[in-house]
This record gives structure tokens, sequence and C-alpha cells, in this order.
């Protein structure tokens, strides 16, 4: 990825950090202790996306953004000298300076459609994620908690989400042209966008989503969305994905995290109650991926990705779900045995878990395409009714 010259998203991330660091030596300046603090903290997600991306696909940029960064946690880690504080944060700037400049030099190659980029978010599976926190944000609060923090809370989560999901595109660019036609077209295995502008765009996003969240919502929550960002991109795709059949099961964690973050939105906390659903989440995750990749066993076979239906075979992967769909049922009676819900939950939890588990008998009875389809179709509508029944009970 070496040699090409820097998309818009570096830049953009160069330019952030720069105004950041700008606005970090005015409020010094300025003796606006709080708020200095708080813009010198946030300067560094864009740093650390800028220091990633260079190392990463942009060699040459690798000593100017070191120095930025050296020297910028050189500034923070002096707040009692005054001046060499502001005199070292002023050469974090300049190094900035350079960076930027330096991001338009270079081969110039196509960066692809704006449809590609909203592709590489993939839109579809963070639809479910938002709805997941928007829901946990709304049972948090017993309510409203506010359209400002509700906007916030769900865009920043959203690009979370993307940047996560950009940075899979990345890493997953050399098995998607084995895993049949839907990812074979995938905008960085096909070629649409280069990779080195996908990691970019993940990085940047990532970046911005911590901002955001830190800055109009609060820390928490910021930093329980980079938690899930980088167990999703680091513990699943990068290593449990390709090394053990228990994949899911232990990276199904990434994607529970997303009701944690409407909670700590709307409560700066998070307790008993918000693990609850996140434990939801974590049991549901296992069958409903499994039903897939009983749809597409041979796929994972070619890509050498040891999915359960691969390795243990389609009776086994049926007897699994059965299993947890069975511990999903549960796990999902706990938030009204602990208090935290009422009737309308309940029932619906009851409602959706007999026809899920109904669904996973069958499919354990007579594994067939059509079974494992109905399930994994129906698992994305369970997930979604079950939260939005926990969101209904929590305003009546």
């Amino acid at each position: 990825m070496t040699g090409t010259a820097p998309g818009p998203w570096l830049r953009l991330s160069a330019l952030v950090a720069a105004a950041g660091t700008v606005l970090a030596v005015v409020s010094g300046a300025s003796h606006l202790g709080t708020t200095h603090r708080l813009v010198a903290a946030l300067v560094a997600p864009p740093l650390a996306a800028l220091v990633a991306s260079a190392w990463i696909a942009h060699r040459r940029l690798v000593p100017a953004t070191l120095a930025s960064a050296a020297v910028f946690a050189a500034a923070a880690a002096s707040p009692g000298q005054r001046q060499v504080h502001v005199a070292l944060a002023c050469v974090a700037l300049a190094a900035l300076a350079v960076v930027a400049v330096q991001s338009f030099r270079g081969e110039r190659v196509p960066w692809g459609s704006w449809r590609d980029y909203v592709a590489l978010t993939k839109p579809r599976i963070m639809s479910l994620l938002l709805v997941t926190g928007f829901c946990g944000m709304i049972a948090g609060a017993r309510g409203w908690p506010g359209t400002g923090t509700a906007v916030a809370a769900m865009a920043g989560l959203a690009l979370a989400c993307g940047g996560a999901s950009a940075l899979n595109h990345v890493l997953d660019r050399d098995i998607d042209p084995l895993m049949g036609e839907r990812t074979k077209q995938r905008p960085v295995a096909s070629g649409r966008v280069p990779a080195s502008r996908a990691l970019e765009f993940g990085l940047a996003l990532s970046a911005f989503s911590f901002v955001l969240l830190a800055s109009a919502v609060n820390v928490l929550t910021a930093v329980l969305a980079l938690i899930g960002n980088l167990f999703y991109v680091l513990v699943y795709t990068r290593w449990l994905k390709r090394s053990t059949s228990q994949n899911i099961v232990i990276g199904g964690a990434a994607g529970a995290v997303p009701p944690l973050v409407g909670w700590a939105a709307a409560t700066s906390h998070v307790g008993l109650a918000a693990w609850l659903l996140f434990a939801i989440v974590f049991v549901w995750t296992p069958p409903h991926f499994w039903a897939l990749a009983l749809l597409i066993k041979e796929n994972y076979a070619n890509a050498k990705v040891p999915m359960l239906p691969v390795v243990r075979g389609e009776r086994e992967t049926a007897r699994q779900i059965v299993l947890y769909s069975i511990a999903l049922v549960g796990v999902t009676l706990l938030p009204w045995a602990w208090g935290g819900a009422g009737p309308v939950y309940v029932v619906g939890a009851l409602a959706l878990g007999a026809a899920f588990l109904w669904l996973a008998e069958r499919l354990r009875r007579d594994v067939t395409p059509r079974r494992a389809a109905l399930l994994f179709h129906y698992s994305l509508l369970y997930l979604a009714l079950l939260f939005a029944a926990l969101a209904l009970d929590s305003v009546l």
C-alpha cells in the first residue's frame, strides 16, 4: 500500500488534529484549564489514526507523524512548565503541518465512488447495531434521553461501527474473493477502492467517533464504542476468525457493545442492567451467525475459515444452535427477573423466543438451506423486535 498519495480521509485527520492543536494552544494561553485539557485530549484520536495510517500504508509520512505524536505527548506530560508546554505544542503543530503538506505528494490513484464508501460501512449490519444501541439508551434513560444526546450518541456509534466495518474490509480483502460473488464484489476485494483509502477511511471514522462521543456525550460512551471497534477489528477479524471454530462465540462480544454504548450515553455509567443487554446480544450471536454459516459453508471452506459447520459438520452446528437458542431465551428473561423490565417486555421475549426455538429445532431435525435461511432472517427480526419491546416497556 506504499507509494500512493494519501487520500482525503488522511488529510482530513491531519487537518482535524492540527485544528485541535491550535485550539489547545489558544485555550492554554487563555488559561481555560478544563477546556484546554478536554481539547488536548480530543487531539489524540485523529493523531493516533494518522500514525496508524502512516505506519501501515504511507511509510514516508512516518517520521513526521511520529514526531508530532511524540512531541504532543511530551507537551501533555509537562503541564506545569508553561513555556515548555506551549513550545512543544507549537512544534507538534508544525509537524502536523508537514504531514498535511506531504499528504498531497505521491502517485494519485482513484479513490472510488461514494456508494463504495457507504458499502464499506456495512449499512445493513450497522442498522441492527444502532437499533440495539438506541433501545439500550431508551432503557437506560427510562424514557427519552434528550434529542441532543440521542443524535450525538447514535451518530458517534454509527461512525464507530462504520469505521470498524471499513477496517474489516481491508483485513479480509484476501479471503473475500474466495467467499462467493457477494463478498467478491466488495469495494476493496474487487479493487474499486484501494486498500490504503479504505484503511484511512476506517481509521478516520473511528477517530471522529471518539471525538464526537467524548465531547458531545461523555467519555465512557466514547471508550466503550472504541473498545467495541478494536475488539471487532483486532480480536475477531485479525485473530479469532481464522484461528478457531469458536470465533463467533468470543468475537460476538464486539456486536454486543452497542447496548452498553446507548446505556452509558443516557446514564454516564453501566451497571448490571446494561450488562444483561450485552449478554442477550452475546448469546444471540452464535445461533444467528451459524445459521448463515450453514448457508455458505462451502465458501468458508474455500477461504479456509474454520467456521463451525466446516470444522464440526452441519448436524453438530444445528445441535449447537438449539443449545444456544435455549440459553438465549433464558438470558432474555433476566432483565425481567432483575426487575428492570415489565410485562410488555417479558411477553415479547417469551413469544419471540418460542418462535426462535421452534425454528432452531426444525433446523436440527432437518438441516436444509431453506430452514437455515429462515432461521437466519428471523434472527435479525427477533433481535430488533426484542429490543424494541424493551424500549417500549421502558417508556410505558
